[in-house]
């Protein structure tokens, strides 16, 4: 059965939740739920097991999109023009119930190909990693020590609903390499120091690619756990790539590798 609510009010208290679980992080966490814009990030959303709490349903923008949820809002432009992140998103918005992922809840394939990112904070970047995760077909991105909240509405909007194709975990980076070295994964970090180039890295076994800030790089404790130091060869003037161009490029020799061999 769905309840289904006219809201033409900017004063509503749905609203001003809804406006309050964008912005606060604290907020998702002590309610256990998140948000959700725009109907293809939704299906994407519902396809990888989410449940619905709400949907905010503009119809004006909506066209014939009606998603299934136990609450439906019908909302007019005005109220929507608020509650939106962003501009054209087919008039949905959703509040959708959390389901952290744990590392011990992973399913890695017989060779799995990983993504582990220690402290990075912007929600840009990370989505633009997760959708290279996402076109490599890696098992997993893991997030260490995270500075970000992984249902920042920036991040999923970033993603364009890689957040949900791909498995992805908040942990500590302890936790993390405990992880990989009970489960044989070697650990390949992208640093400059003492480090071969990448293309020159067996990467067909079980890999993970680790990676840190631009402008901190990567803690001591991730350089010494490593199995091996890559770079990237910077030909320029300059030492150092945005980290999701720099994962983009990792994974994707990864790939290469594994299909010549597939071949």
């Amino acid at each position: 059965m769905m309840n289904e609510t006219v809201i033409s009010s900017l004063q509503n208290p749905q609203v001003k939740r809804l406006v309050l679980l964008q912005q606060k992080s604290s907020e998702r966490r002590k309610q256990g739920v998140f948000v959700v814009e725009g109907l293809r990030e939704l299906q994407h959303c519902q396809e990888a097991g989410y449940q619905i709490e709400s949907v905010f349903l503009c119809p004006e923008l909506a066209k014939d999109t009606r998603p299934s949820a136990p609450h439906l809002f019908t909302v007019t432009p005005k109220v929507y023009e608020k509650i939106a992140y962003r501009g054209s998103t087919e008039g949905v918005v959703a509040v959708v119930f959390d389901k952290p992922l744990t590392l011990n809840e992973l399913k890695l394939s017989s060779s799995p190909l990983l993504v582990i990112l220690e402290r990075v904070e912007k929600p840009g970047n990370l989505g633009a990693v997760l959708r290279s995760a996402d076109a490599a077909q890696a098992d997993a991105v893991i997030v260490c020590d995270p500075l970000t909240d992984l249902h920042n509405p920036n991040l999923i909007r970033s993603s364009i609903g890689a957040i949900f194709t791909v498995p992805t975990v908040a942990c500590s980076s302890e936790e993390c390499i405990q992880f990989l070295k009970d489960r044989n994964i070697q650990i390949l970090t992208a640093q400059l120091q003492d480090s071969h180039l990448y293309y020159d890295v067996d990467m067909q076994q079980p890999t993970a690619i680790v990676m840190g800030t631009e402008a901190t790089g990567l803690t001591q404790q991730w350089r010494e756990a490593a199995s091996a130091h890559i770079r990237i060869p910077m030909l320029g003037r300059l030492d150092s790539l945005n980290v999701s161009v720099s994962a983009a490029i990792l994974l994707f020799e990864a790939v290469r590798q594994r299909q010549i061999v597939a071949l």
